[in-house]
């Protein structure tokens, strides 16, 4: 089974008076849907731009998966374990909330920035918080979890990148144009695959697409 979900059809969130601008592609807040609430284990796939200044608060998490890709821009992450990281553009990010973290995210540099958040349901609950920051180096990236692998493709158009023959596959572009067999995506879009073998993306232009592998034992 294929599913496209649209950019313009992300639920609208965040501050806009206060530079956050938040697209959901999951049901989350005020936006309740009991009929997207999780793709396997991903339960949250957050766009997030934030002006210059802009930021969230300190606030809580616990037991998540939380791994951000920064698009453009540079993000401060500070948590309540003492780390304070700024991530660029092309770094992943992930924080394993464990039995409970506190973090502040904000865009302290002029420039605006785009990231994109995605969270994931743990394997194993309790536990310590850990953190880790992968730097881009302007090529792929697969970065493991328990149960889980994101894929980061960078693509030249014409280029084409295989989907997994996986339980669940869902891929996001952030950047440029792909096709998956008819369908045309562009920035902000995403396909979630179930059970399907021999997909593949091809690049209608130079693209970025974020693709989780997951694994049905969730």
């Amino acid at each position: 089974m294929i599913r496209i979900q649209r950019a313009d059809e992300r639920y609208p969130g965040g501050d806009p008076a206060a530079g956050i601008d938040t697209r959901h592609a999951f049901s989350f807040g005020p936006h309740y849907d009991p009929d997207n609430l999780r793709f396997g284990s991903l339960i949250a796939c957050n766009e997030e731009r934030l002006a210059p200044g802009a930021g969230f608060d300190e606030h809580p998490h616990s037991h998540t998966e939380i791994v951000t890709w920064v698009v453009e821009g540079e993000l401060t992450h500070r948590d309540s374990t003492g780390r304070a990281t700024l991530v660029r553009a092309g770094d992943l990010q992930h924080l394993s909330a464990a039995a409970g973290v506190r973090h502040v995210e904000r865009n302290d540099a002029d420039a605006p920035l785009t990231f994109v958040q995605m969270w994931l349901a743990p394997l194993s609950f309790g536990g310590e918080p850990a953190y880790e920051v992968v730097r881009g180096d302007g090529g792929d990236l697969a970065y493991e979890l328990p149960g889980a692998t994101l894929r980061v493709h960078r693509l030249k158009s014409g280029e084409r990148a295989p989907l997994p023959d996986a339980d669940f596959v869902y891929a996001h572009v952030t950047r440029g144009t792909v096709r998956l067999g008819t369908e045309e995506l562009t920035p902000g879009d995403a396909a979630r695959t179930t059970d399907e073998k021999g997909l593949d993306l091809l690049a209608t232009g130079d693209a970025e697409v974020l693709v989780w592998e997951m694994r049905r034992a969730f």
